[in-house]
């Protein structure tokens, strides 16, 4: 058998992991964040658009009416409006090759939109009691399409493999101490230090993100954004005592978007106004 000490493997991985993430870095449009995509992104949207057809055959869809038609007029409108932002910019356009698509879930009780990648995107009829008009809405509706656009998914499939195999490695090194550490943790407390520490501060830091895009997405289909602090402040009315500390979640507080989108608005509304496809 082979025997190589610790210092010499260590380098050797180091320098094979730095082969494989380097070259698998992007960079979020208009933000330009660095980001790891080391899993394709055409791989992560075959994945999702299997996973959306199962969500439709099993879903109670509103196929008709005025609730539809607006979900689907808002997102054409801010399709274009994204395409024609990075055609104007010469830039590649992200959602190139999006198969967009729309669907109503009838579900009064949950009050929620998501956006899988590659542009397949679900407006449950308890979100519309909270929005309560077509700005508002888009903002919601720009939120999650924006996900889609700076790669969300792909970036955190991309992270949990890369922390999966180093706290692997690192654990053959430290005799296991990583993972008695976690279990440890996690027997006493019922929380995991990764989720904690790691996790769901990155969950933060995308949904303030998909809040900024959203936001100029919106703006650029001629919606009026100065509606996203009306939004959220119904947002935490509905949350009132619900909220779980910042720590605990991968979603800033709703007092935390409010302060975020009061600072962003007159910004966005000056750099990104309405364009005319």
């Amino acid at each position: 058998m082979y025997n190589i000490n610790r210092r010499k493997f260590l380098g050797l991985f180091g320098c094979t992991c730095c082969s494989l993430i380097l070259p698998s870095c992007s960079t979020v449009p208009i933000t330009e964040r660095k980001q790891l995509t080391i899993i394709p992104e055409s791989k992560i949207n075959q994945q999702a658009a299997v996973a959306y057809e199962q969500f439709r055959n099993k879903a109670k869809l509103i196929n008709e009416g005025s609730q539809l038609k607006e979900i689907r007029e808002i997102g054409k409108k801010i399709e274009i409006a994204v395409s024609a932002f990075f055609n104007m910019e010469n830039k590649t356009d992200p959602t190139k090759n999006f198969d967009w698509d729309y669907v109503l879930v009838d579900n009064d009780k949950m009050v929620n939109a998501w956006c899988m990648p590659g542009g397949k995107i679900a407006v449950y009829t308890g979100l519309l009691k909270i929005t309560k008009n077509t700005d508002a809405l888009s903002i919601v509706m720009g939120h999650e399409i924006a996900h889609a656009v700076a790669k969300h998914s792909v970036e955190r499939a991309s992270q949990a493999m890369t922390i999966n195999l180093g706290t692997t490695v690192a654990d053959i090194f430290l005799g296991g101490a990583i993972n008695r550490t976690r279990n440890t943790i996690g027997r006493n407390t019922g929380m995991d230090i990764f989720q904690i520490g790691i996790f769901n501060p990155f969950g933060r830091k995308q949904e303030t993100e998909a809040d900024y895009l959203g936001l100029i997405f919106s703006s650029l289909a001629g919606y009026d954004i100065r509606e996203s602090v009306k939004l959220w402040e119904r947002m935490a009315a509905k949350k009132k005592g619900k909220e779980p500390p910042a720590f605990l979640s991968t979603h800033p507080s709703s007092q935390k978007r409010i302060g975020n989108l009061k600072n962003w608005i007159n910004e966005v509304i000056i750099k990104y106004p309405p364009i005319k496809a």
